[in-house]
C-alpha cells in the first residue's frame, strides 16, 4: 500500500491540488493519512476538505482545525491567525463541521502513531528540537510516529540508549534499516515554514517499507490572490512566498 502523508494543508487549495498531482505522476497513492489543520490561514477551507474526502483518508485534528470549531480558545492564537479563524469558521458547512467534530487528535496506523503536534501534546506542542521530542517517545507505543505542526520538515531518532538526535528529513528513508524508534515531520503542504516555498509532503511504500520525501512548486500567486479577494491578513499570503 502507498500513504500520502500531508499536514499543514490550511485551506491553500492550489498547494493541495499540485500536491495531489505530483503524486500521480510518482505512481499514485492507495490513502492519504492527514497530520491536521486541514484549515486556517488560507482561502479554501470548504473546498480543502471536500477533496480530501473524495479520497480514503486517515486524519487527526490539528489545532486550527478545532479552534474554526471552537473545540478550543483561539487566544492562543496569534493576531493575524485569530481573523483568519473567524474568518474560515464562516466558511463551513454544517457537512464541515460535523467532519472536522470527528476527527481525533491521535490514531494508530499499523506501526505509526499520527497526531498534529506531538505525542504528549497533539493540538499545542512544536517539535522542531531534540530535547523537546526526546521527551515525547515515551507517550507514543509504537516504532514511528507521525506530526506536523510546525510547518518543517524533520527527523528525531531515539537510539536504545534513550538519546535523542534531529536531522532534516532525507529524500528516501529504508525503515526495515532502522534500529531506532523515529518521529518524522513531513513539512507543510500549503504554508512551508523552512525557508523554502515549495509544498512539503511524503509517501510511505508499506510493501517496500520506505519513506520518500518530496517539494513540489505550486502556484503561489493564484493563492494569494483568492486570499487578498476573501480580505485575509496580507501577512499571511506575503509569508508563501518565502517559506516562513
Amino acid at each position: 500500500m502507498r500513504c500520502a502523508i500531508l499536514s499543514d494543508i490550511h485551506a491553500n487549495l492550489v498547494a493541495f491540488q499540485t500536491v495531489l498531482e505530483d503524486m500521480e505522476t510518482r505512481g499514485g497513492f492507495d490513502e492519504i493519512w492527514c497530520l491536521g489543520d486541514i484549515v486556517g490561514y488560507g482561502p479554501e477551507p470548504h473546498a480543502c476538505i471536500k477533496l480530501l474526502q473524495q479520497y480514503k483518508n486517515v486524519s487527526v485534528a490539528g489545532n486550527h482545525d478545532y479552534a474554526a470549531i471552537g473545540r478550543i480558545d483561539i487566544s492562543s492564537l496569534n493576531t493575524d491567525a485569530a481573523i483568519a479563524c473567524r474568518w474560515t469558521a464562516r466558511q463551513l458547512t454544517s457537512e464541515d463541521v460535523d467532519y472536522l467534530q470527528s476527527l481525533a487528535v491521535k490514531l494508530t496506523q499499523g506501526n505509526f502513531t499520527l497526531v498534529h503536534g506531538s505525542p504528549r501534546q497533539p493540538l499545542r506542542q512544536y517539535l522542531i528540537s531534540a530535547v523537546d521530542a526526546n521527551d515525547n517517545f515515551s507517550y507514543f507505543d509504537t516504532k514511528f510516529c507521525l506530526v506536523g505542526h510546525s510547518h518543517v520538515p524533520l527527523v528525531f531518532r531515539q537510539d536504545k540508549n534513550g538519546n535523542c538526535f534531529a536531522a532534516g528529513i532525507p529524500d528516501t528513508m529504508q525503515l526495515e534499516q532502522e534500529d531506532h524508534r523515529l518521529i518524522v515531520n513531513p513539512g507543510g503542504v500549503g504554508q512551508p515554514r523552512d525557508g523554502d516555498s515549495r509544498a512539503s509532503y511524503a509517501l510511505y511504500d508499506s510493501d517496500a517499507q520506505v519513506v520518500h520525501h518530496y517539494r513540489v512548486g505550486y502556484d503561489i500567486g493564484a493563492t494569494q490572490k483568492r486570499m487578498m479577494e476573501c480580505g485575509l491578513p496580507v501577512s499571511l499570503g506575503l509569508r508563501l512566498n518565502y517559506g516562513c
